[in-house]
């Protein structure tokens, strides 16, 4: 039997469980041969997935495989949680290795690392289920993030969860005082007061956690910029106040990824009408140059200000969410 036989006829969504795999007359020295020549890879003990669909997925998706490979060995109470339930989501996880799972458990006590596993034990109320998975809600993801990875992580992803899932301000308070007297506290709510549903990509957010690193002033994101006339200009990545400067981080999501042409004509309808344009990319920010251009621009005198003005760009329709109680 070929290994494409074996995955083909064996498990789903990519995991193939060495019994499902023998019963299908597959010799344990057949396996081994498959795993050594590459055409199986070995995710954990007894469970497999094909090497060449594995090593082409992202760093998200493979933590999903990880995910369905564990589960149905833990305990019945186990709930992916922190970075893995980020990870299930779909949030970028920007900083942090994906290779442990982890999972927090119903109960106050009893927490304990593993060699793939971290096992964190704390009350809650209600988890989300995505895919037949049980995860923390948003909510409770971006606080426990916040306790738990650094600063810059968790923003990443927390603004994506607070833009996707659209939590409120209310939401977040919730959880936090429910998390009050956990380990972490203080810096999650630094985490919770700094996100900006609007940041639409992680280049967006990351640029957002760089200037607050630099002492720049933290721009609002997504904005649409209009004449004074209020013909639409275009849409921009950041903009300060009235100040009439807005900025762009180059290749970063709406607003950034347009053809060639039609972001030269906004460029120049931006410059014609008033604005000062500040342009970057991820590779500027390891330096100070970008907060040496943002504050000639921000010391500009009021006379040069535009006359137009910005309006922040509408958030997307939050996502549907299957939640439920314990």
């Amino acid at each position: 039997m070929t290994h494409r036989q074996v995955c083909r006829n064996s498990g789903t969504a990519g995991i193939h469980r060495r019994r499902d795999i023998l019963a299908r007359g597959v010799a344990d020295e057949q396996l081994r041969r498959m795993c050594e020549g590459g055409a199986l890879r070995r995710v954990r003990r007894g469970i497999y997935t094909e090497a060449q669909a594995y090593a082409a997925l992202d760093p998200n998706a493979r933590h999903r495989i990880q995910a369905l490979a564990a589960l149905p060995e833990m305990a019945d109470d186990a709930v992916l949680s922190h970075l893995s339930a980020a990870a299930i989501y779909g949030a970028p996880i920007w900083g942090m290795p994906m290779d442990r799972l982890c999972i927090t458990r119903n109960r106050r006590y009893g927490g304990r690392i593993k060699p793939h596993v971290k096992v964190h034990c704390a009350p809650f109320e209600c988890v989300a289920e995505v895919d037949g998975m049980l995860v923390t809600t948003p909510a409770r993801t971006v606080v426990d993030l916040g306790r738990t990875a650094p600063f810059g992580t968790a923003v990443v992803a927390g603004d994506w969860l607070v833009r996707e899932f659209g939590l409120t301000a209310t939401d977040l308070a919730t959880e936090l005082d429910l998390g009050s007297g956990r380990s972490g506290m203080w810096a999650a709510r630094q985490v919770v007061k700094f996100l900006d549903p609007h940041s639409a990509s992680a280049a967006e957010s990351r640029s957002r956690v760089r200037l607050r690193e630099l002492g720049a002033p933290i721009p609002q994101a997504q904005g649409e910029v209009f004449t004074a006339g209020g013909r639409t200009l275009g849409r921009v990545h950041f903009y300060f106040g009235d100040s009439g400067v807005v900025a762009m981080v180059d290749g970063a999501g709406p607003g950034g990824r347009r053809p060639i042409r039609t972001a030269q004509r906004r460029d120049i309808a931006l410059l014609d009408n008033g604005f000062h344009l500040v342009r970057w990319s991820l590779d500027d920010l390891s330096g100070d140059a970008v907060f040496v251009r943002l504050h000639a621009a921000l010391a500009r005198p009021r006379s040069a200000r535009p006359d137009g003005f910005i309006r922040p760009a509408p958030l997307p329709e939050p996502r549907a969410l299957t939640v439920r109680q314990l």
